[in-house]
């Protein structure tokens, strides 16, 4: 797959982890596990970068006496989503096209 494609449906899977709650990072990688394949150190990187978007806010509340950092998805994180999901919309009806010319061949 294309690393850029892949970069962007990784972002757009984290922000989508976070729509049923804030979560902190090793949460995000279980929650996320079934579905895609991510690592900490591919993590990390994404939610610095939607944080500077502002795709997400970030909070930090003690756990078991330590510090522990949250994401939260803002509503431009939210609107990132939809752009994304009516985006594919046109992606697939490219794919049907390819795929249905290569069934013709």
């Amino acid at each position: 797959m294309d690393v850029q494609l892949k970069r962007g449906m990784l972002d757009i899977c984290v922000l989508a982890s976070l729509l049923q709650g804030d979560s902190y990072g090793y949460m995000i990688i279980k929650d996320l596990s079934p579905h895609v394949e991510i690592s900490e150190s591919t993590l990390y990187p994404i939610l610095r970068r939607l944080e500077e978007m502002r795709a997400v806010e970030t909070y930090s509340m003690e756990h078991n006496g330590r510090l522990r950092k949250y994401y939260a998805i803002t509503p431009l994180g939210q609107r990132r989503i939809r752009v994304f999901l009516d985006e594919w919309k046109s992606m697939m009806d490219i794919y049907a096209y390819i795929e249905g010319e290569m069934k013709v061949r």
